[in-house]
């Protein structure tokens, strides 16, 4: 059975639907990441899960356990980072571990704890003088106090600088490899496509894709796309024909097809056969951008 299951939820405000019958399951140990632009629904859905907003309609299942009627059992399986999360600002983060900690019956042991997110050295730092990637780990760490089978993050690394945030993505993964799930919140495309193993991709309140990432860029419009700049003109008509072709441009003498495997190879083949030599060749392949870009027709 889905560790998470979500069922037609819908969720308006004032009159304005946010959440228009999103329907998803999360497997027990993957990392399943929920994509999107901003204000497309998102968070409010993460916090149907979490039990901190109720749904309008559809249904919420956490273990098996509805998230606002079995709100306590949902609290000893899910811990959660939020979108914006502080703490006191002269708070330390020995006291903020062993704050969380006495909230539950059996928690983690906030040294063994501390130790593995390396903020051990930084016990006795209070909140305010910790860097950003540092209180990242503190809240990844007050997330995992509770011994949860699920872990929300909402936003994580908004804001933190490239190594910071490459070292919150080593954490993530550990965290998964640890045993517990994790649902990854994110507007990041690199973030996405490296952590997770399942995306829903989210616009305007609905789930316009569920796939893995690979999957997900194979639907992008020119899944490959091959730039050169042939020795002699290429017949139109040939390249026009080409298997799988997307687009195809010719601009100052350079070419630039977008397309699928199936295309490069018939390319490869039809410069073999007129003798065309291709300079400056370029194959690259679609990234999650690209997909991003079609399934919302927005920029990411």
């Amino acid at each position: 059975m889905p560790i998470i299951e979500v069922s037609g939820v819908r969720k308006a405000y004032g009159g304005r639907t946010v959440v228009d019958g999103i329907s998803f399951t999360v497997e027990e140990g993957e990392i399943f990441g929920i994509l999107g632009p901003n204000g497309a629904g998102k968070t409010t859905t993460v916090e149907c899960v979490e039990g901190l907003r109720h749904p309008d309609a559809g249904s919420v299942k956490v273990a098996g356990l509805d998230p606002v009627r079995d709100r306590d059992g949902v609290t000893r399986v899910l811990g959660a980072q939020l979108q914006e999360s502080e703490l006191q600002p002269k708070i330390t983060v020995q006291e903020a571990l062993q704050l969380y900690a006495a909230c539950y019956p059996d928690p983690a042991d906030w040294r063994a704890l501390a130790a593995r997110l390396g903020l051990t050295e930084k016990l006795s730092t209070r909140f305010a003088k910790l860097s950003g990637g540092q209180k990242q780990r503190l809240f990844i760490a007050l997330a995992l106090i509770g011994n949860p089978r699920v872990v929300v993050l909402d936003e994580l690394t908004t804001g933190l600088d490239p190594r910071a945030r490459r070292e919150t993505w080593a954490l993530i993964e550990e965290v998964r490899d640890s045993g517990v799930t994790v649902l990854l919140v994110t507007h990041f495309m690199e973030e996405a496509q490296r952590l997770c193993d399942r995306i829903a991709v989210i616009d305007k309140g609905r789930v316009a894709a569920l796939d893995t990432p690979a999957g997900l860029v194979s639907r992008a419009a020119g899944a490959v796309v091959t730039t050169f700049t042939p020795s002699a003109p290429l017949p139109a008509a040939d390249l026009a024909a080409l298997p799988q072709l997307a687009s195809h441009e010719e601009r100052d003498g350079n070419v630039t097809l977008t397309g699928t495997d199936e295309t490069v190879t018939a390319l490869l083949a039809l410069l073999a056969r007129t003798g065309t030599t291709a300079h400056r060749l370029r194959i690259v392949e679609a990234t999650l951008d690209d997909a991003f870009l079609d399934l919302t027709g927005e920029a990411a």
